[in-house]
């Protein structure tokens, strides 16, 4: 019977190919990459010194110097660009190259730390573990990319018409002063690759990631006094609270969103039936026209009233928007995929995080690719002892200069 060689050779066909990620790395980059690891680490270690919370104008100007020069000795044209608003100004390093792809690389210089965090959450390294306040969020992200270009420059890579860093310096704060400017750069690149971090044990890249939005209540009512003419007053704290548990649920019947009230405040004495109350809301959003159809939902939901003779109003403060990986993207994951497989290592392709990046403002006018987190790998971020893993360091960077490899020639 030729059943049984018939099977033998498949399973020695699957074994092969199992077996032939790590012979196909390209072997001088990824030596390199392991090469460069003390080189990073010393990067991180700069860079987290510079305390550089989103409202640290001087902290910020220090991550710009720094970032800055480090773009020129890699060859880069550099500028700095204010935003519509915050103290920092966006560091944007643009390269020419030989081929006809244009690339666009991101990451942020701001943290949510204050100045002063690092008395109390010094930077230190337990084992592989490296602490230190921003250091994957996203200091990593910095590092990754400045090791990347400089592992390709010295392979005389060059493969790509235009490559363009942008470093943030308000996407901590929602890139409020910046987000038009980077949907501008992203519309006028083919791939852009942001490098935000990537969670210990779980090493990925991210292909969506929630729009965010502040919801407000207004409640006018009128004011009384309180012990002697309560029924004169029309309370607004009352009405508020009758809105706010009807309009609790109001996302659930809008596809794509979600909705939580957060914050709250009515009247400024005791003895006085407020006259005006308002509340807060956290929105975040997965489609594209999200803050509309939410608005006409709670418009209409309060114009049911408990207490008479009151006006609520409703208003939508629109932040990030979603960012929801094209199906073109989505193929280009998994080369980030195949490129992982060659170091024997599994990368996770995660569809949707409730927190929100610069990749929706990078991809809101469809016409690149874009794919998020290929910073380092860490935990702890917007808390206490937030660290990297140290483990993470040469894989990252040889898939962000292999993706770069791979971007370059449109493949």
């Amino acid at each position: 019977m030729k059943i049984l060689p018939a099977l033998l050779a498949i399973a020695l066909s699957a074994a092969v190919h199992a077996g032939v990620h790590a012979a196909e790395a390209n072997q001088p980059l990824l030596q390199a990459a392991r090469q460069a690891e003390p080189a990073v680490i010393g990067s991180l270690k700069d860079m987290v010194m510079i305390e550089s919370g989103s409202s640290d104008a001087a902290g910020l100007a220090k991550m710009a110097d720094y970032t800055e020069a480090r773009l020129k000795a890699l060859g880069a044209a550099t500028e700095r660009r204010r935003g519509s608003t915050g103290p920092g100004s966006i560091v944007i390093g643009t390269f020419s190259g030989s081929g006809s792809k244009r690339l666009m690389l991101m990451a942020h210089m701001d943290t949510v730390y204050p100045a002063g965090t690092l008395a109390t959450q010094p930077y230190k390294v337990e084992g592989r573990r490296i602490y230190g306040p921003g250091i994957a969020d996203d200091k990593g992200g910095i590092a990754v990319i400045l090791h990347a270009l400089q592992l390709l420059k010295d392979a005389g890579w060059r493969d790509y018409g235009k490559l363009t860093v942008l470093f943030n310096a308000d996407e901590e704060i929602g890139s409020i002063g910046s987000g038009e400017l980077i949907a501008a750069l992203g519309a006028e690149h083919d791939y852009v690759l942001s490098a935000e971090p990537t969670q210990v044990g779980k090493e990925g890249i991210l292909l969506g990631a929630s729009g965010t939005g502040t919801v407000t209540l207004q409640v006018q009512g009128r004011s009384s006094h309180a012990g002697a003419a309560p029924e004169e007053g029309r309370n607004a704290l009352i009405e508020l609270s009758h809105q706010l548990v009807q309009t609790r649920d109001v996302a659930k019947s809008v596809p794509g969103t979600q909705l939580n009230w957060t914050m709250s405040q009515a009247g400024k004495v005791r003895n006085q039936i407020p006259e005006s109350a308002m509340a807060t809301g956290d929105m975040r959003l997965t489609v594209p026209d999200g803050f509309e159809k939410l608005e006409a939902a709670l418009k209409d939901k309060v114009q049911n009233r408990l207490v008479p003779d009151t006006q609520t109003t409703v208003s939508i403060e629109r932040g990030r928007p979603p960012f929801v990986a094209s199906a073109t993207a989505r193929e280009v994951a998994k080369k980030a995929q195949d490129i992982y497989a060659e170091m024997d290592r599994k990368l996770v392709l995660t569809d949707m995080t409730g927190g929100a990046t610069d990749a929706g403002f990078a991809s809101r006018s469809g016409k690149a690719v874009v794919l998020e987190s290929f910073g380092l790998a860490g935990a702890g971020y917007h808390a206490r002892d937030e660290y990297i893993d140290a483990d993470t360091i040469v894989p990252r960077l040889y898939m962000m200069a292999r993706m770069l490899q791979e971007v370059g020639r449109g493949q």
